[in-house]
């Protein structure tokens, strides 16, 4: 037997995709600014941890966005509800914990060593 919603979540999907990209840029713009301001005070020792809760606000945004979306993409193909919901929230937690971890490691790492030291360019 088939499953074939009745109403597939196609806004979700749209209202999922614009919260993630929106956050996105907001985190974008975030990160800029925090190390403009490690350049402007690079004598300065400043708490990385205030930096991590100016990060923080839009990449939950992001996390948000992405498990909306995923999960309304695996409801449009079929998936029922529950199914779609506990393969999708566990998939984009997970994803969105470990890029937060990443992230969090290279911002220490590049306050730490300088930002020259992230530059994968030069290694070839």
């Amino acid at each position: 037997m088939y499953y074939f919603p009745q109403q597939p979540p196609y806004l979700l999907l749209a209202i999922g995709l614009f919260i993630a990209v929106t956050s996105g840029v907001g985190l974008s713009g975030t990160l800029k600014i925090i190390v403009q301001k490690w350049q402007k005070n690079s004598t300065e020792k400043s708490e990385s941890r205030f930096y991590a809760q100016q990060l923080l606000v839009p990449f939950i945004g992001i996390t948000v966005g992405v498990s909306l979306f995923l999960y309304s993409g695996l409801a449009i193909f079929g998936f029922p509800t529950i199914i779609a919901l506990g393969i999708g929230l566990p998939l984009s937690l997970l994803t969105c914990l470990l890029v937060w971890l990443q992230l969090s490691s290279m911002l220490s790492f590049a306050k730490n060593q300088g930002m020259q030291a992230l530059d994968l360019d030069s290694l070839s």
